[in-house]
């Protein structure tokens, strides 16, 4: 009966997670260029039962009762990388990336000592003329250095060339990865990878001025799954309070001595 308590909390513990995720999801329905979570809900190893018999000569022989599966738990959230929907807003300073080649492309740009990458292209131009993301980090350039605008009349074509007065001043670091499950997801829309190795520059994109990328975030369905969490967590909570009425039964009736 003990075991019946730790996989029932062990299903509201995994089906509370799922619900942040998806509640997370949603708060960021509206956040340029992020890629929903999604729960990885795996269960934990079967074990096998076995129970001892002593024989007429005394020796404990083992024979199996059988398997009992000891819950479930949430193994790791997979950002869903696939390409949202593009709207135009007419400002130079919005840039939309395009997967052309199937595997996903990011912007680069510098937090503190690291390279990280992102999806969002909802940039700006600091005090300073560099051109940053709306978290305030400089947007590098293919070669890795910081990229510096004189003002935000500037043109970008689709590979990622910038112009000012007719002159290219710089191209966008467009990155790619074969494997962006391996990608280690931070807050603000930044991707970084595990070992801190820069990812392969990219040569299948395409660039769009005055776009920018929504999220990948569907509500409706969101919402269905978080239902769905929802109920499974009532239900692991009711098997719960079940045994705990056993449990109650248990000690002050079928445990009671009579005098």
């Amino acid at each position: 009966m003990l075991r019946g308590f730790y996989t029932a909390a062990s299903g509201m513990y995994a089906q509370q997670r799922k619900t942040d995720l998806l509640t997370n999801n949603m708060a960021n329905v509206n956040t340029a260029g992020f890629k929903e979570d999604q729960a990885a809900i795996r269960a934990f190893p079967e074990m096998l039962l076995s129970r001892f018999e002593t024989s007429t000569n005394g020796n404990k022989n083992a024979k199996q009762v059988g398997s009992i599966n000891t819950g479930v738990y949430m193994q790791e959230t997979i950002p869903r990388f696939v390409q949202g929907d593009q709207r135009q807003t007419d400002l130079l300073t919005d840039l939309a990336l395009t997967d052309t080649a199937g595997d996903p492309v990011f912007f680069t740009v510098e937090n503190g000592d690291e390279t990280k990458y992102t999806r969002n292209g909802r940039f700006t131009i600091d005090a300073e003329g560099l051109l940053t993301t709306d978290g305030g980090w400089p947007v590098l350039d293919e070669n890795g250095n910081r990229i510096t605008l004189n003002s935000d009349q500037f043109t970008v074509d689709r590979n990622g060339n910038i112009e000012e007065n007719g002159e290219q001043v710089a191209r966008l670091g467009i990155v790619t990865t074969e494997n962006p499950e391996a990608l280690i997801k931070e807050g603000n829309g930044l991707f970084r990878t595990e070992d801190g190795i820069p990812l392969d520059i990219a040569n299948a994109y395409s660039v769009s001025q005055g776009f920018i990328e929504g999220s990948t975030v569907d509500p409706s369905r969101t919402m269905t799954e978080m239902l769905t969490a929802y109920r499974a967590f009532e239900a692991n909570q009711k098997i719960l309070q079940a045994y705990d009425r056993s449990m109650e039964k248990t000690v002050n009736e079928v445990g009671r001595v009579n005098g």
